[in-house]
């Protein structure tokens, strides 16, 4: 597909097929992504890869983990401001809204809400995931960075037929990812993401994602 079809295709999947990923194509798809610019090109990214026997293996980790801490080890850095203004908060509020409609989930349903949201933590049944790190000593560009590099490689896998989501979320279960993961202090989890084939018969990955109006985002100065 073309890069345009592959933008427009693009969705944070949350229910995949039970189907393997070839690891050589990822691999390959990586390498391309790290084509990404970055800021004098520090390419700031450290990226590890799971799947198969660890896939497996970490999974079983982190339910055990859920089961003794489902809230985690509290988050490493914010993933939203404290106090989130408008349109941002009307914004986060319309797709989630959007979301837990087609699940059949009511608002006020807190327990089958978390019980979701745990899925995050089982990569919503895909067979791959990925995690991004950064170097603490590294700020909001080198940040910026990974994240261009990241939905680079979120296209290329449309390109190939696959999807993904990342996952912000898995900040706050940070230790017990890089305990697995074996990472140095120094770096810290920015995302988790999950791949593999879409399941298009899942009610969560068919609601409409809204988007902004453009006049309400964009300004032309001509």
């Amino acid at each position: 597909m073309d890069v345009r079809e592959a933008v427009e295709s693009r969705r944070s999947v949350r229910a995949f097929r039970d189907k393997p990923v070839d690891l050589d194509l990822l691999r390959e798809l990586i390498g391309v992504a790290t084509r990404a610019p970055s800021g004098g090109n520090l390419q700031p990214w450290h990226l590890h890869l799971l799947a198969g026997e660890q896939m497996a293996a970490f999974k079983a980790r982190m339910e055990a983990r859920l089961a003794e801490a489902p809230f985690g080890d509290g988050a490493e850095y914010p993933v939203y401001p404290e106090k989130l203004g408008e349109p941002y908060r009307s914004r986060r509020f319309q797709v989630g809204e959007a979301m837990y409609a087609p699940l059949g989930i009511e608002r006020g349903d807190r327990d089958r809400r978390l019980a979701w949201f745990g899925n995050n933590y089982r990569f919503f049944g895909a067979p791959v995931g990925l995690f991004c790190y950064v170097e603490r000593t590294h700020g909001p560009p080198q940040w910026s960075d990974c994240g261009m590099m990241l939905q680079t490689l979120m296209l290329l896998l449309r390109d190939a037929g696959l999807d993904s989501c990342a996952q912000e979320a898995w900040t706050t279960h940070h230790l017990t990812v890089s305990d697995f993961l074996g990472t140095p202090d120094h770096l810290m989890l920015f995302t988790g993401m999950a791949i593999g084939w879409r399941d298009p018969e899942a009610p969560v990955n068919t609601f409409e994602v809204p988007r902004a109006p453009l006049d309400e985002v964009l300004t032309v100065h001509a």
